[in-house]
């Protein structure tokens, strides 16, 4: 045999070997990806043994009295992400430090994963939320994953909020329904309760079973938490009823009607904008809504009616938990409502009729303001707060 043949023979070798080689990486590669995107850590809410059975539990009309009681809290855990382009030291056994560069996000998808990090809770709090978690193969738009379960979604009486990490901006945002950015990493929650009561079974059953469709479309696995989700929701909503204030002032006449025109004149002239509800609210710089005025009696304003509505009183309404600072809010709105009552003739009164003095107005302000603010906030759900204006909704 010549030197030639085995040189053949050698190289035919060495290249059977490597295609048998590169196979089997490709072969754990996508096992290590399949498993990953296979696994679940969690039960599933409708088969887990601690969760109600679907309709077992049906949603109060009403809502119970206001009591207080211990809470159990889920403990958040946040894993530390490396910083791109940060260099870790590791000890070899000879004692001499060794420099390892960590790969930037742009570089490695598990470094990606990690940077991802949890959902802030103004956008999806656990306490307030039943939480669903999506790791998609391939990203999809926007547009496609809130519309894939909508006929679903519309037959149930709660909130559903969805949230989407963007890997362009690496922050978690909320996603609009006609938007066509790609989301690869998911999160959709339930909301638990709200001013009509606490979730119902039957609404929990609609939403995991439009989440398991939602996963089948999207070729991916919905990861529930554990159950003891009808429970939630109604401690939640008991913290609500002890917490859901509505403070009015009233401005009533002391003979002649107030005219509507001055009233839209002196509102206006102190920042208020009439809406389509029929109210003229004052909003704070960034848009959020302080206090509004109504009309006593049953007429709704409107640009129309105002023009030749008269009235014999007005209610300045200050909505407690979803107001920030309620204590200097409540005070700039009986300010602005004394100056009313000077220009119109009129005089601040309870919903009895009763004149309203200043240290009535003060008890109003420490025992139905400043308290249940104080409450919220010892709960960690502050007054104003993005979660608190999803829940008190």
């Amino acid at each position: 045999m010549t030197e030639l043949q085995m040189g053949l023979i050698g190289l035919g070798t060495a290249a059977v070997v490597g295609v048998l080689a590169y196979n089997k990486w490709q072969e754990q590669k996508h096992r290590k990806l399949a498993e990953k995107v296979m696994k679940s850590q969690h039960s599933d809410v409708l088969l887990g043994d601690s969760g109600p059975p679907a309709g077992s539990v049906e949603a109060p009309r009403e809502r119970p009295e206001a009591a207080r009681g211990e809470r159990r809290e889920p403990i958040l855990g946040e894993a530390e992400a490396p910083v791109p382009g940060a260099v870790a030291v590791a000890a070899p056994e000879d004692g001499e430090p060794v420099k390892v560069k960590v790969a930037p996000v742009e570089d490695c998808d598990d470094v990606a994963e990690v940077a991802a990090g949890e959902v802030p809770p103004a956008l999806l709090d656990p306490r307030l939320e039943f939480i669903v978690a999506m790791e998609l193969v391939e990203p999809f738009p926007g547009e496609q994953i809130t519309q894939s379960q909508r006929p679903v979604f519309e037959r149930i009486a709660k909130a559903v909020h969805w949230v989407g990490f963007n890997d362009r901006s690496r922050e978690w945002e909320r996603i609009a329904p006609d938007s066509r950015q790609p989301y690869r990493r998911l999160r959709v929650g339930l909301q638990l309760a709200d001013r009509r009561g606490p979730l119902a079974d039957a609404d929990l059953a609609l939403f995991t079973g439009a989440m398991q469709e939602l996963a089948d479309d999207l070729m991916a696995v919905a990861d529930m938490p554990p159950s003891r989700v009808i429970d939630q929701a109604l401690e939640l909503d008991r913290f609500c009823a002890e917490v859901d204030l509505e403070i009015g002032v009233n401005l009533v006449s002391q003979g002649l009607p107030f005219s509507g025109t001055k009233l839209r004149a002196l509102a206006e002239a102190a920042g208020m904008v009439l809406g389509a509800d029929g109210l003229f609210t004052r909003y704070d710089d960034v848009g959020r809504a302080q206090f509004s005025l109504q009309n006593f009696e049953s007429t709704l304003f409107s640009p129309e009616s105002i023009k030749t509505l008269s009235t014999h009183g007005v209610t300045f309404l200050l909505d407690v938990p979803r107001v920030d600072h309620g204590e200097r809010v409540f005070y700039q709105m009986v300010e602005l409502a004394k100056r009313f009552a000077d220009t119109l003739q009129g005089v601040l009164v309870d919903d009895n009729r009763q004149s309203l003095s200043d240290s009535q107005l003060d008890h109003i302000r420490r025992e139905f303001v400043m308290k249940p603010q104080a409450t919220m906030a010892a709960y960690g759900l502050p007054a104003g707060s993005a979660q608190a204006l999803r829940l008190f909704s």
